[in-house]
C-alpha cells in the first residue's frame, strides 16, 4: 500500500503534541518544538527526522514526513 496524506487520521492536539494515526493503528506524534515525528508522545526517541527549510517545521511538514516514513517502510 501506497500511504497518501489522506490516510492519516490526525486525533488532534494534548499539551501540544499533535498525534496522527493510521488505519492500521499506528501513531505518530509531532511538538512544533521537535524537528522529527515519534512514535510515543513523549518525542524522546525520534521515529524520522523532518527535512524542511525553515527553522522551525510545521504541521504539514510533520503529516509529510510521517507519509514518507510509511511508505519507505514497506
Amino acid at each position: 500500500m501506497s500511504y497518501k496524506i489522506q490516510d492519516l487520521i490526525y486525533q488532534g492536539e494534548k499539551g501540544g503534541v499533535r498525534n496522527w494515526s493510521t488505519i492500521g493503528g499506528a501513531s505518530f506524534y509531532w511538538h512544533p518544538d521537535w524537528l522529527h515525528i515519534a512514535e510515543e508522545a513523549t518525542g524522546i526517541t525520534p521515529t524520522a527526522n523532518i527535512e524542511c527549510t525553515q527553522e522551525k517545521a510545521s504541521e504539514s511538514d510533520a503529516a509529510e514526513t510521517i507519509v514518507k516514513h510509511l511508505n519507505d517502510k514497506e
